[in-house]
């Protein structure tokens, strides 16, 4: 009989709950979803409560916790969630842990969504991914940190330092999106990185209303080539998401150094954004006073879903070097890398890893 403990775990979006169970690592339960729209707060509510009921009866068995992400703003230690525009009945100040942990008798944790996604690559996804082929390589380098970023509806992020998740003393590690757009300062970073992003350029570039654009997988697949349209447009949809992100993405891993993990629903179209990603993170600063450039980051991107680029990221370099009064050496490597990469778990299942983890280990605790 497994003893493990089982975590439910729930995916709360704008416009549904999609709910899980996961046990030593696995989910033991096919995630359903819950639409979440419901006029009033009660009636929200309800169906939190009714999707972990769902979960006991799928899985024939009590949960030893139940761990989520819900959209910020929020009081996370606390289980608080305050004013959402996604959810608008979310009004004031809402004590979901207690709620829950009332109804269920269990602990509840409740974390961002993009922390979780963070969490779930460093632990299970990328991160040991990326250890695991320099390991193979024989290259002594290992990574520790991970800054998690994914691309949707919105644009979130979250920060793993040596397998520990940033979680903030305000409940606001991560909060990537709050940095200023670099092509209309303005505006946040999201205004660029974001599903109506895509769409708004595609719109502009081809000369058509908003509401008459193709959704980013379309928009995709037309600079690709595999479907009709304004490739044009559509290229320049993506160059200019990717332009954006190479600012925030250089910014930010510039405080981190470690690898970066893309996912997300716009993730999918990374053979269109990805090499100009990487192209415009290692773009030197340039019209410095003295007239030289200057490296845009101490460190250099790489492109992890490129084969040659891999295999560069991780092959052993450096050299022995003495010490000197001695007959001593020992290994330098002068080379700094960060990589970037593609979820390797899927947005949804890092995110229940993560949820699950972050259970585990408070439990423990």
């Amino acid at each position: 009989m497994n003893n493990e403990p089982i975590i439910f775990i729930l995916d709360a979006g704008g416009t549904g709950f999609k709910f899980s169970a996961v046990q030593n690592w696995h989910e033991i339960i096919e995630p359903f979803t819950i639409p979440s729209a419901a006029p009033t707060l009660e009636e929200v509510l309800q169906k939190l409560i009714t999707g972990f009921h769902e979960c006991e009866t799928r899985c024939g068995a009590k949960a030893s916790a139940i761990s989520f992400c819900f959209p910020g703003p929020a009081d996370y230690p606390n289980g608080i969630i305050g004013d959402l525009e996604n959810l608008p009945t979310f009004q004031g100040g809402v004590p979901l842990k207690a709620m829950l942990e009332n109804e269920f008798h269990v602990p509840v944790y409740i974390n961002n969504d993009g922390d979780l996604f963070a969490y779930g690559e460093a632990l299970n996804g990328l991160l040991p991914e990326v250890n695991k082929l320099l390991e193979q390589q024989r290259n002594p380098k290992r990574y520790k940190n991970l800054l998690g970023v994914t691309l949707g509806t919105g644009f979130g992020g979250g920060i793993v330092i040596n397998k520990v998740l940033l979680n903030g003393d305000n409940s606001a590690g991560g909060e990537i999106n709050r940095h200023r757009n670099p092509l209309y300062p303005t505006t946040s970073a999201e205004d660029s990185i974001s599903i109506r992003a895509v769409r708004r350029v595609y719109g502009r570039e081809a000369g058509i209303e908003y509401n008459d654009t193709p959704h980013p997988y379309d928009i995709y697949k037309i600079a690709m080539g595999q479907l009709p349209g304004n490739k044009e447009a559509a290229i320049a949809s993506w160059n200019e998401l990717a332009t954006a992100l190479a600012d925030v993405l250089a910014n930010a891993i510039s405080l981190i150094d470690g690898i970066i993990v893309i996912g997300g629903g716009l993730s999918g179209a990374w053979p269109v954004f990805m090499p100009m990603l990487i192209k415009k993170m290692n773009e030197p600063f340039a019209g410095l006073s003295d007239g030289h450039s200057f490296s845009r980051m101490e460190t250099e991107a790489y492109n992890l879903m490129d084969a040659q680029d891999m295999i560069r990221f991780t092959e052993k370099s450096g050299k022995m070097v003495k010490v000197p009064f001695s007959e001593q050496s020992v290994w330098y490597d002068p080379t700094k890398r960060v990589g970037v990469g593609i979820t390797k778990l899927g947005t949804s299942s890092a995110v229940a890893i993560g949820a699950y983890a972050y259970a585990i280990e408070q439990l423990k605790n």
